[in-house]
């Protein structure tokens, strides 16, 4: 079972962009389905991005489309996660989470793998 640990979270101001990242190891994540969650202040946690094993098919939640992109590095075993002009309504701890089926799944029950969490704050 891979394990997962992410960094790059920080306080950051409206408009800002910051780039999570999430390193793998004991397994190479191109083995998994790779995905980030969020869970804001008093919110469950919910599905944000998700990367296919291949890297061919990507799924995004609507409120983030056209502003975080997410993608893989499987030379350095890494799952990257761009933010770009945040908004207070993303400030979250983001998780990264791997498993092992093909599909996308949008709830946390099918994901075998999380990272410790990285807490992203916006705030002016």
């Amino acid at each position: 079972q891979v394990q997962l640990r992410e960094s790059g979270g920080g306080l950051v101001q409206p408009g800002d962009s910051l780039r999570l990242s999430c390193v793998g190891s004991g397994d190479t994540l191109d083995s998994y389905t790779m995905a980030w969650f969020r869970q804001g202040p008093g919110k469950e946690r919910e599905f944000v991005a998700g990367i296919s094993r291949d890297g061919a098919t990507i799924s995004i939640v609507d409120s983030v489309k056209g502003r975080f992109t997410i993608y893989a590095d499987s030379a350095k075993n890494a799952l990257y996660l761009q933010m770009n002009n945040l908004g207070h309504e993303d400030s979250a701890v983001y998780y990264c989470a791997a498993q092992r089926a093909s599909n996308i799944y949008v709830t946390e029950e099918f994901y075998e793998s999380w990272g410790q969490g990285a807490r992203v704050t916006v705030s002016s």
